[in-house]
């Protein structure tokens, strides 16, 4: 018989010495939490998303060169930026009801072959006018791919996970912006700026490759598949402006207030990433290798941005994370607008904190808008508030564009600090979604 005494249970309230982990602990538990279908999924959103991202900044990397070949005034440039986020718009939203209607995988596909088609239909415009109409088609898939790619990854992740997953995905932005930097620093550098822009442009096929993968290995969470489907008010419109009734929430509200949040931010967001490069060539003289070394900056801190916002939303609540680095990103681009000629070293650095701050109210985005709607309308729900948010918020880059010829862009770029503010006042009016879990 042993004689060894049988362990004594810990006293109440006393933890263990060492807790048992599970597989969703440690840096990399968020993904591991996912599964392999999970993870084929953060893949395909992650590269559809980056290539969207790339496709997107072909345009302002360009813009000096398109500029001065078509003889177009700055106003005229904005109007590019502003045409692309009205019909990404429509875009978006209708990409969110097929996604609710067929599917996320499927509607995903179709959002990458779009935009991919026309990017390169960019590259053959003979005019101003054609180029702003493959532009604004360009909209049409660039508008839908990332809600869509957002919501098949958070239907995959867990409450605990959400927001750093859906930062990740956020953060192949700023990889699919570096790819773009690259490429435009040799294709500028090795070929005339009258053929160097529609080059950058043609480069935009790239995605095509990505749908063939999609294709065969990613598929729509089964879960929320069989929700969505059994519901028959999936990808509808009236339900997302639906007022609550005897005491039954509705979800018009909600509706309202994200709509309003994702237009501050975004306003904010693509005035400086339509307006940043033509602000470091025009008014501060760089060259094309100097504009490409000045974004590496902007860039990486976009990059660990996306990452530690991700982090923070988890941590913080959806709600704290964007009104933090609100607040920051206002404070960035005020200070980033007024630094003085010759004043170049601090042009450098400010940078990184600018990237990072204007990304890292992103990050939460994903998990935050899918949290708000219900699974048979979340596509849609989410397709239609963050794309009217791109379609409002892009006055703000045309503006800019019209005050730049009497303010100087630089003057011009703290128009974008305003968004900020708007996207602080509309959590005001939208319930915290931590852990909450979807279907």
């Amino acid at each position: 018989m042993s004689t060894t005494p049988p362990p004594r249970p810990a006293p109440s309230g006393v933890r263990p010495a060492h807790p048992e982990r599970t597989a969703e602990d440690g840096a990399s538990g968020w993904l591991r939490a996912l599964g392999p279908r999970g993870r084929r999924a953060f893949a395909g959103a992650f590269g559809g998303y980056a290539l969207d991202s790339y496709d997107y900044f072909t345009l302002p990397l360009s813009m000096v060169a398109l500029s001065a070949y078509f003889g177009l005034s700055k106003g005229q440039t904005g109007l590019f930026t502003t045409v692309t986020l009205v019909v990404s718009a429509v875009g978006g939203a209708v990409a969110g009801v097929v996604a609710d209607r067929v599917g996320r995988v499927r509607a995903l596909m179709i959002t990458v072959i779009t935009y991919a088609v026309f990017t390169v239909a960019c590259g053959f415009a003979p005019d101003y006018e054609t180029l702003l109409v493959f532009r604004a088609l360009q909209g049409l898939g660039f508008g839908g791919e990332w809600a869509v790619g957002a919501i098949l990854v958070a239907e995959y992740a867990s409450a605990r996970h959400r927001g750093r997953t859906l930062g990740a995905v956020q953060s192949s932005w700023a990889v699919g912006w570096a790819l773009a930097a690259v490429v435009y620093t040799l294709v500028f550098s090795f070929v005339g700026d009258d053929l160097a822009w529609r080059v950058m442009f043609w480069t935009g096929a790239l995605p095509a490759l990505l749908v063939v993968w999609l294709r065969r290995r990613v598929h729509d969470a089964p879960t929320a598949t069989a929700a969505r489907e059994q519901d028959p008010a999936r990808g509808s419109f009236a339900a997302i402006f639906r007022p609550g009734r005897n005491g039954t929430p509705g979800l018009l509200r909600t509706t309202v207030f994200a709509s309003l949040l994702s237009t501050g931010v975004q306003g904010g967001y693509y005035t400086l990433a339509t307006w940043v490069p033509t602000y470091l060539k025009s008014e501060r003289g760089l060259s094309v290798v100097g504009t490409g070394g000045y974004l590496t900056f902007l860039i990486s801190g976009a990059f660990l941005g996306y990452l530690t916002g991700g982090h923070l939303t988890d941590r913080l609540g959806r709600r704290t994370n964007i009104w933090l680095f609100a607040l920051l990103s206002a404070v960035c681009v005020l200070a980033y607008a007024n630094i003085p000629h010759g004043a170049d070293t601090l042009l450098l650095v400010l940078g990184f904190p600018l990237g990072f701050c204007m990304s890292a109210i992103f990050s939460g985005f994903g998990s935050y808008l899918s949290e708000l709607y219900p699974t048979a309308v979340r596509g849609t729900g989410q397709g239609f508030t963050y794309n009217t948010g791109r379609a409002v918020g892009a006055v703000f880059p045309t503006l800019v564009g019209f005050l730049a010829d009497s303010w100087g862009v630089g003057g011009a770029l703290v128009f974008g600090a305003l968004g900020y503010g708007l996207a602080a006042l509309a959590l005001l009016g939208l319930p915290e979604t931590r852990g909450r879990e979807l279907a």
